[in-house]
């Protein structure tokens, strides 16, 4: 798991993560995009992940990006490899939006980059992510605008999204 950052992220975009193929990926390409971030896993997927694919092709040619990142923190949801992973979300969904190296989002471990989400975005048990498919909407500077329960529908974010998008 690769997750480096400068000494003081301002933004998102300072990171840089390593993808489901071993690739490492400076999230400053995403620049000028609006990104929801999500932890994932394929053993809990009720809607969510056709959902995000709804989302994501309605809005991907208007700078919506989904980045997805694999989370086996809660219930052992996500045990597959990098690979298993990417089978199950790419064939099983048709997903077409980035899936990350598995990271954890909660403890010592935790990815920098969820620990910079997490900063003043908090949920019912403090700052810690409760458990899969929890979402962050993040604007087109890196900023997270706002965090989003698991148990929060991917389509019901869409007002919020549109509007970070600036389309009606």
């Amino acid at each position: 798991m690769a997750t480096q950052t400068s000494k003081n992220p301002e933004s998102v975009h300072d990171f840089t993560i390593r993808d489901a193929t071993g690739n490492d990926v400076d999230l400053s390409i995403f620049k000028g995009k609006v990104l929801l971030i999500v932890n994932v896993a394929s053993k809990w997927t009720n809607s969510n992940y056709t959902e995000f694919n709804q989302l994501y092709e309605r809005y991907k040619d208007q700078g919506l990006e989904i980045l997805a990142f694999p989370c086996n923190q809660f219930g052992e949801e996500e045990p597959g490899t990098n690979d298993q992973i990417t089978d199950f979300v790419c064939t099983r969904f048709k997903s077409e939006f980035p899936i990350f190296d598995k990271i954890d989002v909660n403890g010592e471990n935790a990815s920098p980059l969820y620990k910079f989400l997490k900063l003043g975005k908090w949920g019912i048990f403090g700052d810690d992510i409760q458990w899969n498919f929890a979402k962050f909407l993040v604007n087109k500077d890196g900023q997270v605008v706002d965090r989003y329960y698991p148990t929060t529908s991917p389509l019901s974010l869409e007002r919020d999204i549109k509007q970070l998008l600036e389309i009606s």
